[in-house]
């Protein structure tokens, strides 16, 4: 067999990959490896479909998917929707309902519709996962104490004190030990840093727990890798629910896939993200991660950040960091047997607090958006996902209708003068507020008008003028100073405005 020798291009591409890319991959792997194993026991699925996940979400998302340096994989966005649905219908059928989101999403792909997903008002985005990472960190906090985590938030929550009472202290040490190492890796050396720390801690502590007596609570695998890969099964009924979970997984996966893409893109200068191709690779990757019994799949901004910081050039890397990972699952899974529960449930507690970012609070304070923030991370928190998004929606949708309606009109002494102020979308339902304003402006007095609307409808034209021509008549001068952001219509009622009806002309 003749084998055609690499031309220049090639050339400069292969080194490439071995500069950037297998450095880089090697660094994710090292990450991906222990928040796999984690996310998968927070989930309350089988140990080994978190690696399972990871292996199909690098190297099929790496080489079928549209956003280059995005890596994929079990996302602690989706644990506690995974985690209600083993509750709820089994493990086998959980795998089926990932199978059939994936097919979603590649239909979802093909319409060309992915960029709509991006439409979704990003503060409740934030704030469901803020919601998910609370959960996240209460669940884990009763393993962490040596107990299991409860049914509801609320449970977690109002047994959390008898839990710290009869905690497992042996446990809670190397827990709290996990926890203290990754804060403190955020000012480790430069070069030090470069070593991931989930894999620094959750190693460190357990070559602690082994060579030391300390009897603890450790993972259990059920058989070997190969017994992890687990066909899908048919449900028996319920079948509008098992509906309900696919929609809710596929909808969350690609959302959450997306909004990673777009973080990933204003990270680095490479070729950015081809939307549509994106969701593809990613139903295809969850259709072939639930065959086989691995976790759903999505886009996280936490390896894929990793990967850029890395270095990454090509999607080269993200398919091998999934090579490593196969590699190592294969003929050392049973080393995953040593680590401790409460060594795990320590970098959860971080990793579900880490999606709690204050930036996206100061944001949704910044913006008005605070009260969105609030109740859709309660209502995640305490209702259920699903409920707590829908909720969330409708309360941004709303507020955003109060605000496209809602005039801002306010009045007040300047000297001598009067400024009144108008800003929004001044339409008839402003005008109680609007003639109430102007009303209490004294007569004969000089006001300045200060307009700035995106949105001037013909009945708070009127009222202007008329008020105008009112005010003017008692012996008043009014200026108009302002502007129409938007609307043709607008524009021409503001000139109507500046240039008022002239009584000789009325004649």
């Amino acid at each position: 067999m003749h084998i055609e020798p690499l031309d220049d291009q090639g050339r400069h591409r292969l080194r490439s990959i071995l500069r950037y890319d297998l450095p880089s991959s090697l660094v994710v792997f090292l990450v991906a490896l222990p928040l796999s194993l984690g996310i998968a026991i927070a989930s309350g699925a089988p140990v080994l479909s978190g690696l399972v996940a990871a292996v199909v979400g690098g190297i099929i998302v790496g080489a079928l998917g549209g956003s280059p340096l995005q890596v994929s994989g079990p996302a602690a966005g989706l644990t506690v929707v995974v985690a209600d649905l083993i509750s709820d219908f089994g493990w086998a059928v959980t795998c089926l309902i990932t199978v059939t989101a994936g097919v979603l999403q590649v239909l979802l792909g093909l319409s060309r519709v992915a960029r709509a997903a991006l439409a979704i008002s990003p503060v409740v985005v934030h704030a469901m996962l803020a919601g998910i990472g609370i959960t996240i960190a209460l669940q884990q906090t009763h393993v962490l104490l040596g107990g299991k985590s409860k049914s509801t938030a609320w449970h977690n929550v109002i047994e959390l004190p008898g839990q710290v009472i009869g905690a497992h202290r042996p446990g809670v040490l190397l827990g709290v030990l996990v926890i203290a190492i990754l804060i403190a890796w955020r000012w480790v050396p430069a070069k030090l840093a470069r070593i991931p720390g989930p894999l620094v801690a959750i190693v460190g502590v357990t070559i602690i727990s082994v060579v030391f007596p300390f009897h603890v609570r450790r993972i259990e695998l059920e058989g070997s890798p190969l017994d992890a890969l687990q066909l899908p099964d048919i449900p028996d009924g319920e079948w509008s629910d098992v509906a309900l979970g696919v929609t809710t997984v596929a909808l969350i996966a690609s959302v959450e896939s997306l909004l990673s893409a777009v973080s990933v893109d204003r990270m680095h200068n490479g070729p950015r993200t081809d939307f549509n191709r994106e969701l593809i690779g990613q139903g295809v990757a969850n259709v072939v991660s639930g065959t086989i019994g691995g976790l759903p799949i999505t886009g996280v901004i936490v390896r894929s950040s990793t990967n850029v910081n890395a270095g990454a050039k090509s999607r080269a890397s993200s398919i091998m960091h999934g090579v490593w990972i196969l590699l190592f699952t294969l003929p050392f899974a049973e080393l995953v047997e040593e680590i401790p529960a409460a060594a795990l449930a320590g970098l959860l507690i971080v990793i579900g607090l880490q999606l709690l970012k204050p930036a996206h609070i100061e944001t949704a304070m910044k913006h008005g958006d605070l009260a969105v923030y609030v109740v859709t991370a309660v209502s995640v928190i305490f209702l259920n996902l699903l409920h707590g998004v829908m909720i969330g929606l409708a309360l941004a949708i709303a507020l955003t209708g109060w605000r496209v309606i809602r005039a801002r009109v306010e009045a007040q002494p300047v000297g001598e003068e009067w400024r009144v102020v108008v800003e929004g979308a001044c339409t008839f339902l402003a005008l109680p507020r609007l003639t109430r304003v102007l009303a209490s402006i004294p007569a004969g007095s000089n006001v300045t008008l200060a307009i700035s609307v995106n949105y001037l409808d013909h009945a708070a034209h009127q009222a202007i003028t008329d008020w105008r021509r009112q005010h003017e008549a008692m012996g008043g001068r009014v200026r108009i100073q302002g502007a129409v952001e938007t609307g043709q219509l607008a524009r021409r009622t503001m000139r109507d405005l500046f240039e008022p009806e002239r009584p000789e002309a009325a004649a």
